[in-house]
């Protein structure tokens, strides 16, 4: 009987979709899902097919090629737990266990230290592209160990996206939990282009009183220059999508936002690492805020905010908001980015940061032609920390500061809440002043804590302590 190559435990829409690419590329898949009826009605679909049904995990470990390979795409948490238990007695030295769900890096951690002490291997791989990309290419993030990556690198690159000139999305990113890591990032970057667009998109519609077919065109437009992403892409598609009714779809959608996590642990980590995450984590605040529908409502009954009519020229603002959403793109990348190196410096994980580029280029969310010119950044400069030091961006933003300036004030007098254009516009002014308020901070905490100070004149001298009262 001729064996699988690959295991796929897990039938839900991404775990179908995974294994019936890893199929198209020329791969024999077993499958196994809890829900037994699940299996079947996968295999009914996909019969004639080099699909295996396995009714218990010790079928499907029995019909795999050693090494053997088993992918779970099953609920992060508990469950990953249990299932790594149930197939640990199961799987013989040298085994394979990849875990493709949004697990949190730190259990990735723990996981890896635990298969490996059992004589095999854990990959905690990132999968980024949701079930069209799961089927036509995601973008793959694997970390883990290091040993096992020769075995998964053929099947892993080959139903990954590809760029233009035909690179795998894909990649080793680093030892134990690193690919679940950048695979966060990824995420917290994602929440913030998402809030990005929403501010612009506000700013357009309660503003300058855009209809929704002219803020499709305006996206469509801004595909074209220097945003040319999947998000603005799909933004102008729903702005374009009509309801039932004929009136557009987006409008007839309540305004509280969901999510599931991930930007949340990208807020904690940055805060674990002492990076100031400032974007993201308004993203993440501004869903939270968004879920306070009641709370909103009953106050913007007892408040009463006017927006005021706009006076000003529609175009020459609306190219303001597009600069401002650009350099506040920039920015949230550069923070990410700061969260990468410091995660890799505390973690010992050697990243490849022009790599994770690539590996973002094609197949996920975030994909977008920006993700080449911080590829090109570094490999410009392999050791670059700030991606504002490079030249391209340094350019970029310049350019696009007065503009920038004009679109958050202008939304500041206006009443419309902009979290995260105001952060990234914050976070740049601070990064760029050379003497900042801090020092009347110490003294503060000297006077209240005597928690002492640096000498301006000598701030690698002593601590030093003054008696204020």
């Amino acid at each position: 009987m001729r064996q699988s190559d690959i295991g796929m435990i897990g039938l839900a829409v991404m775990g179908s979709n995974l294994a019936r690419n890893m199929e198209k590329k020329g791969y024999t898949v077993s499958v196994y899902n809890l829900e037994s009826e699940m299996t079947e009605r996968f295999l009914q679909e996909e019969e004639g097919r080099n699909f295996v049904g396995a009714g218990t995990l010790e079928e499907l470990t029995a019909q795999l090629k050693k090494p053997r390979i088993v992918m779970m795409m099953i609920r992060a948490g508990k469950p990953v737990d249990e299932v790594i238990d149930q197939l640990l007695p199961l799987l013989e030295e040298g085994d394979i266990i990849i875990d493709g769900g949004n697990s949190h890096f730190p259990d990735t951690m723990r996981r890896t230290k635990k298969v490996e002490a059992a004589g095999k291997y854990f990959i905690g791989c990132g999968v980024s592209g949701g079930e069209e990309g799961a089927l036509h290419g995601p973008s793959l993030m694997p970390g883990g160990s290091i040993k096992a990556w020769p075995y998964v690198k053929p099947v892993l690159t080959d139903i990954s996206a590809k760029t233009e000139d035909g690179t795998p999305c894909c990649d080793w990113v680093g030892e134990n939990g690193a690919g679940h890591f950048v695979k966060m990032v990824h995420n917290g970057i994602e929440y913030g282009d998402m809030q990005l667009i929403c501010e612009a998109y506000h700013m357009m519609r309660d503003y300058i009183g855009l209809s929704t077919v002219q803020m499709q065109r305006i996206f469509n437009d801004w595909n074209k220059t220097e945003l040319d992403s999947y998000l603005i892409g799909i933004t102008a598609d729903i702005l374009g999508k009509m309801g039932e009714d004929g009136t557009p779809l987006v409008d007839q959608i309540l305004d509280a936002a969901g999510q599931k996590g991930t930007g949340k642990w990208t807020g904690i980590a940055a805060l674990e690492e002492g990076v100031p995450l400032t974007l993201i984590s308004e993203a993440v605040f501004a869903r939270n805020l968004s879920a306070m529908k009641k709370e909103r409502r009953a106050a913007s009954e007892l408040y009463r905010k006017k927006i005021p009519a706009f006076t000003g020229n529609p175009e020459e603002l609306t190219e303001c908001i597009r600069q401002a959403l650009y350099a506040s793109k920039i920015i949230s990348y550069t923070q990410g980015y700061l969260l990468m190196h410091a995660a890799a410096g505390h973690y010992g994980w050697n990243l490849n940061y022009g790599g994770i580029a690539l590996m973002w280029r094609g197949g996920c969310i975030i994909r977008s032609r920006f993700l080449g010119k911080i590829r090109e950044a570094y490999e410009k400069n392999p050791e670059l920390t700030n991606l504002l030091s490079d030249s391209y961006f340094k350019k970029a933003v310049e350019a696009a500061i007065p503009g920038w300036r004009k679109a958050v004030a202008a939304a500041v007098m206006a009443g419309i809440p902009v979290p995260a254009m105001s952060a990234a516009l914050t976070w740049f002014d601070g990064w760029t002043t050379e003497r900042l308020p801090a020092n009347l901070l110490q003294a503060q905490r000297d006077y209240f804590g005597a928690h002492t100070y640096q000498r301006a004149d000598d701030p690698e001298g002593p601590p030093v302590h003054t008696k204020w009262y």
